[in-house]
């Protein structure tokens, strides 16, 4: 079973990373394969509405790093998304990136456990996490929580490791995805399947 830590601050090895390297930690602990991937500083485009990769069922019509880790995404088994706090929010160019990757690849995640951390200097984590974990409930993806939300504190990645509580919630989180993964892998060696789709209905509110 593998884990993909994705990295949405444009600073690759700064307090975001230093976060999901101890969740990561906590899953090769418990026998989970790990990698974590750097998005990158390079300007990321937000979704232009062109709507080709779903009429074609292709890769996202932009061929940058979103197409690239997605292709990467389709061989693991559950996700961590990581964000800096900007204005209350994930970083700009995670939230490009994730707009992008969900609507293009959003259905082959269904049943995948995915999670949100956030590493913020002082406040404006909750919102991010909110806002992260909303990809995950819409491709149905049940997202694994912590002893407290996922969040670290910290100006420096030096900062966030005396941030004790945050780290040991990285740990938590790291224990409970792979938690998760197993149970899930049980179960469908028990024969326990996913429930069957059905046919998508859509229903605008102006008619």
């Amino acid at each position: 079973m593998k884990v993909l830590l994705i990295n949405g601050s444009p600073k690759k090895d700064g307090c975001t990373y230093t976060a999901l390297c101890e969740v990561a930690g906590a899953l090769e602990k418990n026998g989970i394969q790990t990698e974590i991937v750097h998005i990158g500083a390079q300007p990321i485009s937000g979704c232009i509405a062109c709507g080709r990769c779903r009429k074609n069922n292709k890769d996202c019509v932009i061929d940058d790093v979103v197409n690239e880790i997605a292709k990467k995404a389709m061989d693991f088994d559950g996700f961590v998304f990581g964000s800096p706090v900007y204005y209350a929010a994930a970083s700009g160019s995670l939230t490009s990136f994730m707009d992008r990757f969900f609507y293009a690849h959003g259905k082959y995640l269904r049943g995948k456990p995915a999670s949100a951390i956030v590493s913020c200097r002082r406040a404006g984590s909750s919102s991010s996490i909110d806002q992260i974990n909303k990809y995950f409930s819409i491709s149905q993806m049940p997202i694994v929580t912590s002893q407290y939300w996922n969040m670290v504190h910290g100006n420096t990645p030096d900062e966030v490791k005396k941030d004790l509580e945050g780290m040991q919630t990285m740990r938590v989180l790291g224990n409970n995805v792979a938690w998760l993964l197993k149970c899930i892998d049980a179960g469908s060696n028990a024969g326990i399947e996913m429930p069957e789709m059905e046919s998508r209905i859509w229903t605008n509110y102006i008619r």
